[in-house]
């Protein structure tokens, strides 16, 4: 058995075909074209290596026959034939290749002279995407010679909660998906000779950016299709302020208000007893106080030392820190609520006390959400990165060295790795810097709301 020739369609090219013609032309003869990654997807691309890894522990004693490189697969499908030759019973990262088109499963399992297809994903479900991958994957291996008794969407499983050392039987769930693949496949013999025919052309197509350019996953060059912005394509219409709405949410709030904001971190593997997959892990807080309508502003913050931290020191910091009535007032409610009450279950010995203050909890997203206030500049969102710059200019994010919620959990998640005190102590004034200016983002957005009557 010689090498085969070199793939025109891969896995991943094919799912960019299905997900845009451009994106796949560009990938293909312009990819210097392509968008810079950002330290955020590079983080989450890692993320879902690592799992892949895991996974692969799930299933002992197996032989891996991932290339060196991207550029040597043809290699990777030559020692998957042998290694399914010789009987191989697990394989890792098999290839196969059939008229043209390279798949790669994570996961091959032979079990009574039948085999068994695991792809692993991250994710805590099964998503349409996935299945289009899946099916892709089914037409690539069966056609090479190799009959599939089934496949299998390997995801995480988010009801597990680690205690102790991490099961992975349970931490995973199979979910086969075979007969939806099997329903696929005529609908993937015509899409893989459509993306032929296109490639075949070298003709850039021409296709306007769009939501399909964020489905199911943000394309790579939006920079080259629309200068990264699609909301300029979009009509956001007129101004909109409804004081008599605005003046009504103005008068639920009581005194002394607590302007309150979460920072979090995650992980698809539960590192912690009580974590389980995904789980937002608070390890910072930021506290604008005022006590009175005229009253000066005061300010607290709390920044865990490591993802290590107890958790424990968050709630109990948190519950001295907000006291015992007044208005806690947060951007998106459902987020903190959301979090307090995963902190309640874990420490019921603070159920009443967290209780509390879920009950005192005041959404200033309101009346931008419900379009109570709106200006075109906040370009068909009710973000508060996009509210503050259209009420308060003056304040903005784009000078800081953190940015934005993202950027603050991937390098707190990391922080201590390697690092010098001199950089720990820059990532944390940073990590300070940010979630102050959220929460002093909703003392000066409310102050705009009151100031309109």
């Amino acid at each position: 058995m010689s090498l085969p020739e070199r793939h025109i369609l891969s896995k991943s090219t094919f799912m960019y075909g299905n997900q845009c013609l451009k994106r796949l032309w560009l990938h293909k003869f312009n990819p210097s074209e392509r968008d810079e990654e950002e330290a955020v997807q590079t983080a989450l691309f890692q993320s879902g290596t690592d799992v892949g890894l895991l996974a692969q522990k799930r299933f002992y004693g197996g032989i891996d026959a991932s290339p060196v490189d991207a550029f040597h697969y043809q290699q990777s499908v030559y020692d998957t034939a042998m290694l399914i030759a010789r009987g191989a019973k697990v394989i890792y990262e098999a290839a196969f290749q059939f008229n043209g088109v390279l798949a790669a499963m994570d996961i091959m399992v032979k079990r009574k002279d039948k085999w068994y297809a695991y792809e692993v994903k991250s994710s805590t479900g099964v998503k349409e995407p996935y299945l289009q991958d899946a099916a892709l994957q089914y037409h690539v291996i069966t056609n090479s010679g190799i009959e599939l008794e089934d496949i299998f969407i390997l995801h995480l499983n988010n009801k597990y909660i680690r205690k102790g050392d991490l099961d992975l039987q349970q931490l995973f769930t199979p979910t086969s998906v075979i007969e939806d693949v099997k329903m696929r496949q005529e609908g993937i013999s015509s899409k893989i000779l459509e993306l032929k025919n296109m490639l075949k052309t070298k003709e850039l197509p021409n296709i306007e950016i769009g939501p399909h350019c964020n489905i199911p996953y943000a394309c790579d060059f939006k920079g080259y299709c629309g200068g990264g912005s699609i909301a300029e394509i979009l009509d956001y219409g007129q101004s909109i302020i409804d004081k008599e709405a605005i003046n009504d949410f103005v008068q639920t709030l009581k005194y002394p208000l607590y302007f309150l904001d979460f920072e979090t971190w995650i992980t698809p593997v539960p590192e912690q007893d009580g974590q389980w997959p995904y789980r937002q892990m608070p390890f910072q807080f930021s506290l604008h106080i005022q006590n009175s309508v005229d009253s000066e502003v005061t300010h607290k913050e709390y920044l865990a030392e490591s993802k290590e931290s107890d958790l424990l020191i968050f709630v109990e910091t948190l519950l001295e820190s907000l006291g015992n009535e007044g208005s806690i007032v947060v951007y998106n409610k459902a987020f903190e609520n959301t979090r307090l009450r995963e902190l309640k279950e874990q420490f019921p010995l603070y159920e009443s006390a967290i209780s509390a203050l879920q009950e005192r909890l005041v959404d200033l997203m309101s009346p931008f959400r419900k379009k109570h206030y709106y200006l075109p500049e906040m370009e068909g969102s009710y973000s508060i990165k996009q509210v503050l710059p259209a009420l308060i200019p003056e304040l903005s994010y784009d000078n800081l060295l953190i940015g934005d919620g993202g950027e603050a959990s991937s390098v707190f998640y990391n922080l201590n790795k390697n690092q010098d005190s001199d950089t720990i102590l820059e990532i944390r004034t940073a990590l300070l810097e940010y979630c102050q200016l959220d929460t002093l983002a909703m003392v000066k957005i409310l102050e705009k709301l009151k100031s309109l009557n």
